[in-house]
């Protein structure tokens, strides 16, 4: 399974101060050497944390490899398309909300076909391309039907309920369904969202799952013990649950 670290926080606790410290392009660094198989960035509309020029210096520097999250606007596109990043995530995004709060709607005929056209474009510059939807039968069929390479599953609601101390077996279950349907569509399926240490384990040994993404578990605990330590230290529960030996 690969491990992307999404370095986004790092760069909110830069932009807490409009300095230039800490440096989400010296934390990616740190985190490849701690066995990150990618880096996440989102760079957002409104510029709340990752910067343009960030994601410059991080494609010149990260050696596994970019994974630009953006939503559906010209400005963003233009520069993925100039930049050409490993991969590009679809995602959805509001002003608002703290962080993204759910999947791409995909049941409005003209959204749908922005989406198309962006993905089309994304191809054509060879970007590998993904959407970030719910794990519901119906958003990932009309995924397939657009042409995207890969889904990232939504684990929000499996997160939600883990923190609120239920057990989360329904939301589990859900996304292995939702997996194994993507899968047999001919979809790469990769999750994230509220997934931490305590709680990535049961995701992490859904065998159809390739890839997960995770931020704000891992740097919060880089802030204590550094990050290749923290990224070393999910990478051995992601290894043990795949092996059947996580506790």
């Amino acid at each position: 399974m690969r491990l992307h670290i999404n370095i986004d926080h790092v760069a909110t606790v830069r932009q807490a101060r409009r300095t230039d410290e800490p440096d989400p392009v010296r934390a990616a660094v740190l985190a490849e050497l701690g066995g990150a198989d990618g880096i996440t960035v989102h760079l957002r509309e409104d510029r709340r944390h990752i910067q343009d020029r960030d994601v410059r210096l991080l494609m010149e520097t990260a050696r596994t490899g970019v994974n630009l999250e953006l939503a559906v606007a010209h400005e963003i596109l233009a520069l993925a398309l100039e930049l050409r990043p490993m991969a590009a995530t679809l995602v959805p995004e509001r002003r608002e909300e703290i962080t993204t709060e759910g999947g791409l709607s995909l049941d409005d005929s003209r959204g749908r076909e922005r989406i198309r056209e962006t993905l089309d474009r994304l191809r054509e510059a060879g970007v590998k391309t993904s959407l970030f939807i719910d794990p519901d039968d119906a958003v990932i069929a009309a995924a397939a039907d657009l042409g995207t390479e890969a889904v990232e599953l939504h684990t929000g609601s499996y997160a939600n309920a883990w923190s609120a101390g239920r057990v989360p077996a329904l939301e589990l279950e859900r996304l292995r369904c939702g997996a194994e349907r993507a899968a047999a569509l001919g979809l790469r399926v990769h999750a994230g969202h509220g997934l931490t240490y305590e709680n990535v384990a049961p995701i992490a040994a859904l065998p159809v799952i390739e890839e997960l993404n995770i931020g704000h578990s891992i740097v919060s605990r880089a802030v204590l013990v550094g990050m290749e330590r923290a990224v070393g230290e999910m990478k051995d529960i992601l290894r043990q649950a795949r092996h059947g030996t996580a506790t």
